[in-house]
């Protein structure tokens, strides 16, 4: 009886200790440049990473259409790594524009002030490039995809190369 008993012991441990592990080194993290004044900013590299992105979802898109129909277990394994690529994806979009961008380059005008207009434009393509992130997320439309390109064009232009 005593066997049993810390034999059950062992394996509850083992199943805590093993699911704080993974939670700990699971946790997702928003990966951006440093935010401390160093100067040191490559715009150009980041939005190639996010026309990137973007393509890759482009494809996850395209894979998921066309192995939906299938039911076999190869088929459900594919469709399931597709649709975790393209969270990822689109997720890696979402914390760059916010945590790079709109954290470290967009700089607050007042209202009223001098380029308050540009202000407001250059908030409303950050917007729009989350939002398209985020519908690429939810949908299996080959159209968001372009309509997220075609918000990372937009946004490119406020940071020419």
């Amino acid at each position: 009886m005593r066997t049993y008993v810390w034999t059950g012991i062992s394996f509850i441990g083992a199943g805590v200790l093993a699911t704080t592990l993974l939670w700990i080194t699971s946790q997702d993290r928003a990966v951006a440049h440093c935010q401390v004044p160093c100067g040191i900013y490559d715009d150009t590299a980041r939005i190639s990473r996010l026309h990137e992105d973007t393509t890759t979802i482009a494809k996850a898109i395209k894979r998921i259409n066309e192995l939906a129909a299938n039911h076999d277990a190869q088929s459900l394994n594919q469709v399931t790594r597709w649709i975790v690529t393209k969270e990822d994806h689109a997720s890696h979009i979402i914390e760059v524009v916010s945590g790079y961008f709109l954290a470290q380059k967009v700089k607050p005008v007042a209202a009223g002030g001098e380029g308050y207009d540009a202000y407001l434009k250059q908030l409303a393509d950050h917007h729009t490039v989350m939002v398209a992130a985020m519908k690429a997320k939810q949908s299996t439309d080959p159209e968001v995809a372009e309509t997220l390109h075609q918000a990372i064009e937009a946004l490119a232009k406020h940071y020419p190369g």
